[in-house]
């Protein structure tokens, strides 16, 4: 399925999926805060109960796409989505709330893994650039935007997606079953790099993007605390907090246009550990424009290693749902530790204030020896 008029629909569905799961996830931490009283740690305990869910589900949903076809994957999650909040519009209590937020949680992870398979799906390596390129800016330019103004839009998601299915299914596609791919192997540009080598910086990107969700999802619980500390509402925390999901943005198109970053190590292990000192600094900021500043690099490093993760995923194997499933489910791992750490910092250490930060950092630290460990135990030169 490479016809370019079904892969702008499918861009389409992308942007509306990413502005209202990033509506809904990241102002839900304000609404906790605000409705039940949620402080920092709580609010750090419920993000890392989001990713204990997002892992299994991501694998769950990535191997239902590869064998029931994408679309159908696509169907399910946003049916899922739609009915959970469609129920959440009628609970009050904090239990209903975090169940309708799990169950739509696992909605979601059926559609990333099978967005990113149908716009990866037959291309070869130099087009695949392209359209890993298009993804990203895509989810990160609507989410950044959803954070940004707000909106909500899972009904529409649902009409797309019939329709494209029925564009779709003019023409032999790995989309839905049977998995007969339109064009033979030998009209599919090889690969030209090492397969060992390919492989190699796929488990390092595998290892330093849920790394790398360490650092978000401690972040974004924060942001309520971190905002009233700054005397900044929810909306001028919207507007000034959403400085790195912009530049995560902009990192993506400079990424897209210049593939020079492609398997060299330097520029994964340079935006490591940018992230890793801008995280630090977003989280001690005292000042708003220290805050600002640091948010710009660190979106920019967040945007080379997920790009890395999701390129390197597309570019390696023909399995690319179950691989997509995969890459949604790191990214579930870095869900779950991140907060999940914080909170354990803030309750045995809850007289200091960064001790979640500190412990966060250090975690970080240690993925990046182990990220360099990986380069060394490789057998090619990386």
């Amino acid at each position: 399925m490479n016809s370019n008029r079904v892969k702008a629909g499918v861009f389409l569905l992308e942007g509306l999926n990413s502005f209202s799961v990033t509506l809904y996830l990241y102002y839900l931490y304000f609404f906790t805060q605000a409705k039940f009283g949620f402080a920092s740690q709580k609010n750090l305990v419920l993000a890392a109960t989001i990713g204990f869910v997002y892992i299994f589900a991501s694998v769950f949903g990535g191997r239902f796409g590869q064998r029931q076809g994408y679309f159908s994957a696509l169907r399910v999650g946003l049916s899922i989505m739609a009915a959970a909040l469609l129920v959440g519009l009628f609970v009050e209590n904090v239990a209903a709330h975090v169940i309708v937020l799990l169950v739509y949680t696992s909605g979601t992870c059926f559609t990333w893994p099978a967005l990113e398979a149908l716009v990866s799906e037959n291309e070869p390596p130099l087009q695949l650039q392209q359209r890993i390129g298009v993804y990203n800016l895509v989810w990160a330019g609507t989410g950044a935007l959803a954070y940004f103004f707000g909106g909500a839009v899972h009904v529409v998601e649902l009409g797309l997606t019939q329709w494209l299915k029925t564009k779709a299914n003019s023409r032999v596609s790995p989309v839905e079953p049977p998995c007969v791919a339109p064009v033979t192997r030998a009209e599919i540009s090889l690969n030209p790099r090492p397969i060992a080598r390919v492989k190699t910086f796929l488990k390092m990107a595998w290892l330093a993007n849920p790394l790398a969700y360490i650092a978000i999802n401690t972040v974004i619980p924060t942001i309520p605390a971190l905002a009233k500390r700054l005397e900044l509402s929810p909306k001028f925390a919207g507007f000034f907090c959403s400085a790195w999901l912009f530049a995560r943005t902009a990192a993506f198109l400079l990424l897209w246009l210049w593939p020079g970053w492609h398997y060299r190590f330097r520029w994964l292990a340079g935006a490591y550990l940018a992230m890793l000192a801008c995280f630090t600094l977003m989280l001690a900021a005292s000042d708003l424009w220290l805050l600002v500043t640091a948010q710009i690099f660190f979106g920019a490093a967040i945007g080379l290693i997920y790009y890395s993760s999701l390129y390197y995923s597309m570019d390696v194997g023909e399995a690319k749902g179950e691989h997509g499933g995969i890459h949604e489910a790191a990214i579930g791992v870095g869900n779950l530790i991140g907060p999940a750490l914080g909170a354990a910092a803030l309750h045995f250490f809850p007289e200091q204030r960064n001790s979640g930060t500190w412990t966060v950092s250090g975690l970080l630290l240690l993925g990046f020896f182990a990220l360099v460990a990986v380069r060394s135990r490789s057998r090619v030169r990386v």
